[in-house]
């Protein structure tokens, strides 16, 4: 799929010196549901704008701007376009007028992109970069979930609830959106990023410069679509398997100085969660998702810029039903507790009627203000974010096969400031500098019925107990960076620099000076080279849970395993990475890349009950390492691509949230080095395909060795291979002259049947297959 790039900056100087289901959920709750409509008024707001002039204003990129070198699966190609000009001299005064507007504001537009992409130019860090072409080639094209673009990424490994895992780790990406970073949200499996309102996509990793800090797994750096890249306004209608029906809207367009983008769309399925048993559709397991997203940007003049990303999203999930029986000499048996009042072989009661159900909901704003002033560029962006999880459980059913029926809301909420700057203060010397403070404000309600037990742990009565608990914690983090970009010789650049972190929360304090330094070397105009070292500060997500809450449980079917509670501190790490990326023709490239990581206090993520919301853990040492190997070639209309990559992980000594786990496993780790349950050994992907202006075909596939499961991980799951395929048709000028684009995909063309997880390993609840064949069908209507 994609291959890297070493900087864009770097590459640029070198060359130029439906309504919900109701599953059990209430859905009434008006005030944050106005937040997510309110998000949708505020873009169709700009309906009213000048339509005809907004298309004039839509092309794609000015010839002025940045020339992107883009590495993707797709081949590489310079996402450079030109401003269509006046073609009759016979052309009206009007028109010419509306032409030079709209060549002006393209021209400020790729000036304050050129400028903010100096800002955050990513130098030294192996860059995957994915474009348009490489997301219309991905299973599902814009209706993809954003986690299927980013497995076409060297080192990208799936999971399940929808999860990637890049480079061994487990969870630790940041997301960007324009150059400003997301506050992080909830861990529970609704998609981060909806694909509709990307234009394009770089995803990070490796040795990253000073300016990212916290959560560096990866960044994945998103580039939003405005008013001035939407070409013309989308309705959309996809649909298929699994009852899957997905509406969507596109708008867009440009109105004098304000640019404007808005998506809308909802999504039902039966397929919300993956399914727990390898039947071709699960037992309870519709979804229902509706989001929106906006964008507004303004430039009072050519040299500054106030743009506004608002975001709402809220799901519905029911949680798949797994097999259950009364057997005793069944290996599928678990224990069934006596409920008073209940007859446990009723039909009412049987496994397949549980109704466990789970909400999520995510809302955040960030408003930019950016400004170029000849040397100096500079961005400051305050932000905001909620998230809420809402886990209801079936109380009857609950209790008769688990024991216990435990309703949660976990709520987090999080505001920050982020400023970047760029200033060049030599020749060969560009400065930058900046910081990022936030708060977040984490609260856990729960309310448990539970069954007491004997010392032994067997149930003592069939009347349950309840148990309500609520806490909270709270955390800042804060850090701050200087850097410089020494351009050593026209082909050598030194990127070097140094950050301050600091860790403060209701359960743990801690500060780090990490430097950073890489280096870039293009010997030749096909080969460039780059060796680089980071030092890392990771703050755990702030999900403590106090002693006190492990003692309410204690004598019940709810206890802990143990009563170790130490809190999860911050993971420090010593990161190296080395890579060449080769242009063998021009029309063919490869990447070779290498990296070892060592750890204390290794971050881990683990679901600890049915309720799905990731909590963190961690291991006194931990280590990762390995390499990848990406390939493309474009000629044409035709494009191949095939990436491979292989990781090895290993930690020891789990040193928090002890009490989640069996004391034998613990005992193990502790004197054992064990493999991390989302280790992927080894991982391939591979397409080609072939796009003309009115036609589109792809295959593609994915190879996983599978994952870690068994008593401390020491099993793994099977490996597995799936094909994909699809086919799109544009029909040109149908819908007042406007383009429909017809197209089909298949999802897992031979049926192959795949576990992803047993249900076993180090903080592995459920178990989980990939999904099953599926063919899904899609309409795109401009207007």
């Amino acid at each position: 799929m994609c291959i890297s790039k070493y900087s864009k900056c770097y590459f640029y100087k070198l060359r130029h010196n439906i309504t919900p289901f109701n599953a059990g959920v209430d859905l009434g709750q008006a005030g944050l549901r106005g937040v997510f409509y309110s998000c949708a008024v505020f873009g169709l707001g700009w309906l009213s704008l000048d339509v005809a002039r907004a298309e004039r204003l839509s092309s794609s990129r000015s010839a002025d701007m940045l020339p992107h070198f883009s590495a993707g699966h797709s081949g590489g190609d310079l996402l450079h376009r030109e401003v269509k000009a006046a073609k009759k001299s016979s052309v009206s005064d009007e028109k010419l007028q509306d032409s030079s507007a709209s060549s002006e504001h393209i021209n400020v537009v790729g000036h304050l992109n050129r400028a903010r992409a100096r800002i955050f130019p990513g130098l030294g860090a192996v860059d995957y970069h994915i474009d348009q072409r490489q997301i219309t080639t991905t299973l599902g094209g814009q209706n993809a979930a954003f986690s299927q673009i980013l497995l076409r990424v060297p080192g990208v490994v799936l999971d399940s609830y929808g999860e990637v895992h890049v480079r061994g780790e487990h969870g630790g990406l940041s997301y960007r959106v324009n150059g400003v970073l997301l506050p992080e949200g909830l861990n529970g499996f609704g998609q981060e990023l909806d694909t509709r309102i990307i234009q394009s996509v770089d995803l990070l990793t490796g040795t990253l410069p000073a300016q990212f800090g916290f959560r560096t797994a990866g960044v994945v750096d998103v580039t939003t679509k405005t008013g001035n890249t939407l070409k013309h306004n989308q309705i959309s209608l996809y649909g298929g398997s699994y009852n899957t029906f997905v509406p969507s809207l596109q708008l867009g367009g440009t109105h004098g100085k304000l640019d404007y983008f808005t998506t809308l769309s909802y999504t039902r399925n039966d397929i919300g969660i993956e399914n727990p048993s390898n039947s071709f559709r699960a037992v309870h397991d519709r979804t229902g998702q509706e989001k929106a997203f906006s964008y507004l940007s303004y430039h009072p003049d050519e040299v500054s810029r106030l743009t506004l990303l608002a975001s709402a999203s809220y799901a519905d999930f029911q949680i798949p039903d797994s097999f259950k029986t009364f057997d005793v000499k069944s290996p599928d048996y678990t224990t069934i507790y006596n409920v008073a009042g209940l007859n446990p072989h009723a039909p009412s009661m049987h496994w397949s009627k549980l109704n466990d159900a789970q909400t999520e909901q995510n809302y955040y704003a960030v408003l930019s203000y950016q400004r170029t002033a000849g040397k100096l560029n500079f961005q400051a962006s305050p932000y905001f974010r909620y998230g809420r999880i809402d886990y209801k459980p079936d109380p009857d059913r609950d209790l008769l096969y688990q024991g216990v029926s435990q309703h949660e809301v976990n709520d987090f909420t999080t505001g920050g400031m982020q400023f970047d700057l760029s200033y060049k203060i030599a020749h060969r010397h560009t400065m930058r500098a900046g910081f990022l403070g936030q708060y977040t404000s984490e609260r856990l309600d729960t309310n448990t019925l539970a069954f007491p037990v004997n010392a032994e742990g067997r149930q003592s009565s069939d009347v349950p107990v309840r148990l309500i608990d609520n806490t909270g914690n709270w955390s800042v983090e804060a850090g701050a960076y200087i850097q410089d970009e020494y351009k050593i010789t026209p082909a050598l650049t030194f990127n070097y620099g140094v950050r301050y972190d600091r860790f403060a929360s209701s359960f743990d304090n801690e500060g780090q000076i990490s430097p950073r330094a890489n280096i870039v070397w293009k010997p030749g105009h096909t080969t460039t080279l780059h060796i680089g070292y980071s030092r890392y500060f990771a703050p755990p997500s702030p999900q403590y849970i106090y002693p006190s809450t492990l003692l309410k449980y204690a004598g019940t079917t709810n206890a802990a395993a143990n009563m170790i509670n130490d809190a999860t501190k911050v993971e420090k790490s010593n990161y190296v990475d080395a890579g060449i990326l080769q242009r063998i023709t021009p029309e063919f490239q490869i990447t070779i890349d290498a990296y070892a990581k060592w750890a204390h206090d290794l971050t881990d993520l683990g679901q600890f009950g049915r309720a799905v919301i990731l909590a963190p853990f961690s291991y006194r040492r931990g280590r990762v390492y390995g390499a990848e190997f990406g390939s493309s070639w474009r000629h044409g209309p035709w494009s191949l691509f095939g990436n491979f990559s292989f990781v090895k992980t290993s930690a020891r000594d789990i040193n928090s949230a002890q009490y989640q786990f069996d004391m034998a496993e613990l005992a193990y780790i502790k004197s054992h080095s064990i493999q991390l349950d989302h280790q992927g050994e080894f991982t391939a992907t591979a397409g080609a395909s072939w796009i003309t202006r009115y036609d589109m075909a792809y295959i593609d596939f994915v190879y996983g060795y599978g994952l870690r499961s068994g008593f401390a991980n020491l099993e793994k799951e099977p490996q597995y291979d799936v094909f994909n395929i699809g086919y799109q048709h544009t029909f040109t000028q149908i819908a007042a002259r406007h383009d429909i684009k017809i197209r089909a995909d298949i999802i897992n063309l031979f049926d192959k049947r795949y576990q992803l997880r047993n249900g076993s390993g180090v903080g592995i609840y459920q178990a989980q297959y990939g999904q099953r064949r599926g063919t899904f069908f899609s309409v795109i209507c401009e207007f």
